[in-house]
C-alpha cells in the first residue's frame, strides 16, 4: 500500500487540500482513492486590535508555511519521499471579512474577520435596500460600513477580497473566487453563477455621490464554479507556500473556497434537501433549497454550494471556545494538584459526563458568547453562567450545559427553517464538536429534531473537503456534476454513524433553550455593564 501511495506522490496525482480556520491551519493530502495520506498543521489566533478581530499577514503566511512544512514532513516520513507538485490543489478559509488592496497590492486596512460585528448600519441599510439579507460578516457590509465612516483608504481600494481569495491570488496571480465563498461577499446570482448584477447596480447607484473611482464589479474578484481550473501555481507562490525550493510550480489549483463550502463537500451535502452543521470556533449549518424562503430573515444567510446552488445558512460566531477555555480551566486545576492533564481527555471526559447528565442541565443557563452573536441580537458577547439556588450543579450537568450552548444560537436560526417547513433528507455534522463518539450527534439531533449522521472524517472537514474540490476539477468526467461525482466517487460504501432524535434529548434541549432564552436580558446587563 505505501509503495503504491509513494508512486501516487511522485508521480503528481495527489491532490491537496490547506484551509485557514479560526484557530487552526490545516493541510491534507489525499490519494486517487480521494482517502488522507498525509496532513500538517498550524495553530493560531486572532488579535482584538482597535477594536477589531483581526490576523495580520505575516501569521498568514508563518502559519501556511508551517502548516505545509509540518505535510511534507509527515510525507517524508511515511513514504520517503519529497512532496514536489500534485496533481491540483485549493486552498480555503474562514468565510467572509474584508481584505482592500490598493493597486499595487497593498493592504489598506488590517483585515476585519467574520467575528467583527461592528457593521450593523452597513447591514441594516444594506438589507433594506437590496430587499436580500446581508449579514454583518459580508465582505460588502464590511465595505459599506467603511464607506459610512468615511474611511480614507475606501477611495484608494483596487481589490476587495477574502482570506481565501487573497491566498489563492498570491499562489496564481488570479483574482478569482470560487461561488460559495463569493456567495458570503455579495449577494449571487444562482442562475448566472455571478455576483447578482442588479443588486451590483444598485450598490452603485447608492455610492455614486461619493465619487469613488471605482464602480463595484470592478474591485470583486470573478467568480467561478466548482469543477474549473482557477489558474496554477506560480513560482513565486510555490516558494511563498515551501521557502525549502522542494515544491514546483505549474500545477493547477481549483477555485478558492469557504469554510462552508468545504463542509459541504466534505459531507456529501450539496445535492437539494441536505444539509451539514459545522462545529467548532464558530458554528454553521446550511440546508440546500428546494424552493426560496417565504420571506427575508436577518437571521437566515442565503449563500451557495460550491457549484451554485441556493443553501439557507444559519451562522452563528460562538461555539467552541467557552467549552475550551473551561477545559483548560479544569487542566490548570489537576496540574495545581499535581496530577499530569492534558486538554484533550478533558474535553473527552466532559463529553463523555454530558452523555448521562440531566436532559435539561439541571436548571443551570449559560452563555457561551466571546465574541457579539447577531443571531442573538448582540454586538458584543460576554461568557456568563447563571444557575437558580435550587439548580443541580453536577459536572455531568455543567457539561451537558456546555454542548447545549454551544448550539443554542444555531437553535434559533434552525427553528426558524422548521416554520418554514425546509425539507431535509439528511443531516451530516463534521468539526471539532463531533470528535467524540455520539455526544455531539446527540445534542445536535435533540435541537435540529433529525437524524444526525457523522462519518470518519468528521473531525478534519474543511481541508478535506477542500481537497475533494480540487480532485473534482482534475479529476471529473465530462459533463460530471460535484453531486454526482461524491456520490459515485468519494463516498459510495463508505461507513456512517447516524443518530436519531431521542424525544426526551428534545425535551431537556427545549427546557434548556426556554430558561436561555428567558434570561437573555441578564447577557444583555453584562454586555453594556461589564467592561
Amino acid at each position: 500500500m505505501d509503495a503504491t501511495i509513494r508512486e501516487v506522490i511522485e508521480q503528481g496525482r495527489a491532490y491537496l487540500g490547506i484551509e485557514l480556520g479560526s484557530t487552526r491551519i490545516k493541510a491534507v493530502l489525499i490519494g486517487s482513492d480521494h482517502a488522507p495520506i498525509a496532513s500538517g498543521g498550524h495553530t493560531w489566533e486572532n488579535q482584538y486590535e482597535n477594536g477589531l478581530w483581526t490576523y495580520s499577514l505575516d501569521a498568514v503566511w508563518n502559519g501556511l508555511r508551517d502548516a505545509y512544512a509540518n505535510l511534507a514532513a509527515d510525507v517524508r516520513e511515511k513514504y520517503g519521499v519529497e512532496l514536489r507538485r500534485t496533481a491540483a490543489m485549493g486552498v480555503s478559509g474562514m468565510m467572509h471579512g474584508y481584505l482592500p488592496f490598493d493597486g499595487e497590492g497593498r493592504l489598506l486596512a488590517p483585515f476585519r474577520t467574520w467575528r467583527n460585528t461592528t457593521t450593523g448600519q452597513a447591514a441594516a441599510e444594506l438589507t433594506e435596500k437590496f430587499r436580500f439579507n446581508i449579514p454583518q460578516r459580508w465582505s460588502i457590509a464590511h465595505l459599506h460600513q467603511a464607506v459610512l465612516n468615511g474611511e480614507a483608504h475606501v477611495k484608494d481600494i483596487r481589490f476587495l477580497t477574502t482570506l481565501a481569495g487573497y491566498v489563492h491570488w498570491q499562489l496564481t496571480g488570479e483574482k478569482v473566487m470560487g461561488v460559495g465563498e463569493a456567495s458570503g461577499m455579495f449577494p449571487i446570482d444562482s442562475d448566472r453563477l455571478d455576483f447578482d448584477q442588479a443588486m451590483i447596480d444598485q450598490y452603485d447607484g447608492l455610492v455614486s455621490g461619493l465619487n469613488y473611482p471605482w464602480k463595484l464589479r470592478d474591485i470583486l474578484p470573478k467568480v467561478l464554479p466548482a469543477g474549473v481550473q482557477a489558474g496554477t501555481m506560480t513560482e513565486a507562490g510555490a516558494r511563498l507556500l515551501d521557502p525549502s525550493g522542494t515544491l514546483e510550480a505549474g500545477f493547477p489549483l481549483c477555485p478558492p473556497e469557504g469554510d462552508a463550502g468545504t463542509g459541504m463537500a466534505a459531507t456529501n451535502a450539496v445535492a437539494v434537501r441536505t444539509g451539514n452543521v459545522s462545529a467548532g470556533t464558530s458554528v454553521f449549518a446550511m440546508v440546500v433549497l428546494e424552493k426560496p424562503l417565504s420571506r427575508v430573515y436577518e437571521e437566515i444567510d442565503m449563500v451557495t454550494t460550491p457549484a451554485g446552488k441556493p443553501v439557507a445558512m444559519v451562522h452563528c460566531n460562538n461555539c467552541t471556545n467557552e467549552l475550551n477555555a473551561w477545559a483548560a480551566l479544569f487542566q490548570e486545576l489537576m496540574s495545581a494538584m499535581g496530577c499530569e492533564a492534558r486538554q484533550g481527555p478533558i474535553l473527552d471526559a466532559m463529553f463523555r459526563a454530558a452523555l448521562s447528565g440531566e436532559k435539561d442541565g439541571g436548571g443551570t443557563v449559560l452563555y457561551n458568547f466571546l465574541s457579539g452573536e447577531p443571531v442573538a441580537g448582540l454586538t458584543a458577547g460576554r461568557p456568563l453562567l447563571a444557575r437558580t439556588p435550587e439548580a443541580r450543579l453536577t459536572f455531568a450537568n455543567f457539561s451537558r450545559v456546555q454542548l447545549y450552548s454551544a448550539l443554542a444560537a444555531l437553535k434559533l436560526g434552525l427553528d426558524i427553517l422548521s416554520r418554514e417547513r425546509v425539507a431535509l433528507d439528511r443531516l451530516l455534522g463534521h468539526g471539532g464538536y463531533f470528535k467524540a463518539p455520539e455526544a455531539g450527534q446527540r445534542m445536535l439531533a435533540a435541537a435540529a429534531g433529525a437524524p444526525v449522521s457523522v462519518m470518519e472524517t468528521a473531525g478534519e472537514g474543511g481541508p478535506w473537503g477542500m481537497a475533494l474540490l480540487a480532485a473534482y476539477s482534475a479529476g471529473k468526467a465530462e459533463g460530471q456534476s460535484l453531486e454526482d461525482y461524491l456520490d459515485s466517487r468519494v463516498f459510495a460504501g463508505q461507513p456512517v454513524t447516524t443518530i436519531q432524535p431521542d424525544p426526551e434529548d428534545a425535551a431537556g434541549f427545549n427546557a434548556f433553550m426556554e430558561r436561555y432564552v428567558r434570561a437573555m436580558p441578564a447577557e444583555r446587563a453584562a454586555v453594556e455593564h461589564l467592561q
